[in-house]
């Protein structure tokens, strides 16, 4: 797994690097701007003129020594600062005075900027924890309009690199050049909207430098699944039963029945209005429903796991769901409104696995979706620790938390499967994965990594705009295979 350090872990690894490895802060500086000048070679290998904003510290230092590389190579390098931003640390004083007495060229932004290939952002680093104000705002709003792509050094300017919030202006980036670690922040949320590609310049801090340093977060990289012995046969993948679908709503146990069939479930199931069982089983034959509500007992017994909440609805008949699900203590999944009848009345579910969007997060912790916005990581483990559970904080830069473990944060998926349904396929997925008999944190790992991954093998057949859950569930078949051991 990729690891995601916080702030005061960069911090650390920053002085380990002096103390441990001999590196004074002048050559890590020199090596940050020297791997910055090498990134932007090879992304934009054409690029004549540069410019580099320049902030007051350290951050601005790495701008200095980067524009300084660009200089001697030959390119045309303009140094843009604030006029109320001067270098005021030390290192950053040192490396704009080496680029000026290299004979570079340097101005005071007035509202415009020039004519460039490409910006390279060095204004904030990752201390800046507030919205840029004045001067410094106008410099990225300047920036965002200008037609040249932008490289941003370690994260962009006005995204907060611990937490992904962004509380006012912020740099688009094309491409942000992380140092020494990756920033759990940049990883997930609004921050996805601002760091473009991400890259890392470890410069060469040692290894033994990270030695009991705890990572924030992990990303989540391809699982391993083990393929099918020969002998196989349905009993061995798993019971899953699908309750949901009160009137109007049978479209989402549908949907979720469907990616459970196709994630590998054995023999699944579904408690749903009668209404709905002449087009769930006309649509997916592989699936059986109940006859009625009192057939409901006989199959909580006989499921391995259970998928809550699609299509529930809160009425009295959902409640009286809701309330038989949990009284059988069967690993579940709860999504949709079974976390809104959750978050009515709080309490912990240990058997449960929680699959909310921001929207209901917020519900279940009785906040804003702002706060949740704030701070993803902090809130999916603030979200596992009340509810003792498991929980997929669903999003941008996905957030899987539970009790005990160190979170983790997907890389997969894309903008597309913003639309409806797709929670009712990764809750089928999931759920699939527990009635399997894997433990609730590695299933809800791999079950959100492989619906990420189908949702980007799907966009890339018919894009994003048009992409539909059943696309997602049509191409489960792909993301599995290059899982297969």
């Amino acid at each position: 797994m990729f690891e995601l350090y916080d702030n005061t872990a960069l911090r650390e690894l920053e002085r380990r690097a002096g103390v441990q490895a001999g590196l004074a802060e002048d050559e890590l500086m020199r090596r940050a701007g020297q791997a910055a000048w090498r990134t932007l070679l090879g992304h934009w290998p054409d690029a004549r003129r540069i410019i580099v904003l320049a902030g007051p510290g350290n951050n601005g230092g790495d701008g200095w020594v980067l524009a300084q590389h660009a200089l001697l190579s030959g390119r045309s390098v303009c140094v843009l600062q604030a006029a109320s931003l001067p270098p005021s640390s030390k290192l950053a004083q040192q490396m704009a005075q080496e680029y000026r007495d290299a004979g570079g060229r340097v101005e005071i932004f007035t509202g415009e900027l020039p004519h460039a290939d490409v910006i390279v952002d060095a204004l904030f680093g990752i201390g800046l924890a507030r919205a840029p104000q004045g001067e410094p705002a106008a410099l990225i709003a300047a920036a965002n309009a200008h037609p040249a792509e932008i490289l941003a050094l370690d994260t962009p300017s006005g995204v907060d690199a611990e937490t992904g919030h962004v509380p006012g202006a912020a740099i688009d980036a094309r491409l942000t050049l992380q140092f020494i670690a990756a920033h759990a922040g940049l990883a997930t949320g609004r921050a996805c909207n601002h760091v473009g590609a991400l890259g890392l310049a470890p410069l060469d801090v040692p290894r033994e430098c990270f030695d009991g340093l705890q990572p924030r977060a992990h990303i989540f990289v391809e699982p391993v699944l083990l393929c099918r012995k020969r002998d196989s046969h349905k009993g061995d993948y798993g019971r899953v039963l699908v309750v949901g679908g009160d009137h109007g709503m049978g479209g989402a146990v549908l949907l979720c029945a469907e990616a459970a069939l196709r994630s590998g479930a054995g023999w699944v199931q579904v408690a749903t209005r009668a209404e709905h069982h002449t087009a769930l089983l006309s649509r997916c034959p592989e699936a059986m429903t109940l006859a009625g509500d009192e057939a409901l007992g006989d199959a909580l017994t006989a499921a391995d796991a259970i998928a809550l909440g699609t299509g529930l609805g809160q009425s009295d008949w959902a409640q009286a769901h809701f309330n038989r699900v949990l009284a059988s203590g069967k690993p579940c999944v709860l999504d949709a409104d079974a976390l809104n009848l959750l978050a009515a009345a709080p309490k912990p579910v240990p058997q449960a696995l929680l699959t909310p969007h921001p929207g209901e997060a917020a519900r279940l912790l009785g906040c804003t979706t702002a706060d949740i916005a704030r701070d993803r990581i902090a809130a999916a483990c603030a979200l596992a620790e009340r509810y003792q559970c498991a929980v997929v904080l669903k999003g941008a830069g996905s957030v899987i938390a539970a009790p005990g473990h160190t979170p983790n944060v997907l890389a997969v998926g894309n903008p597309g499967m913003a639309s409806a349904g797709m929670g009712d396929t990764l809750t089928g997925i999931i759920t699939t994965l527990l009635a399997q008999g894997y433990a609730p944190m590695p299933a809800a790992c791999i079950g959100a990594w492989l619906h990420g991954r189908a949702g980007d093998i799907a966009a890339q057949a018919c894009g994003e705009a048009s992409l539909l859950a059943r696309d997602v569930t049509a191409k489960l078949f792909d993301a599995i295979s290059e899982c297969l051991q």
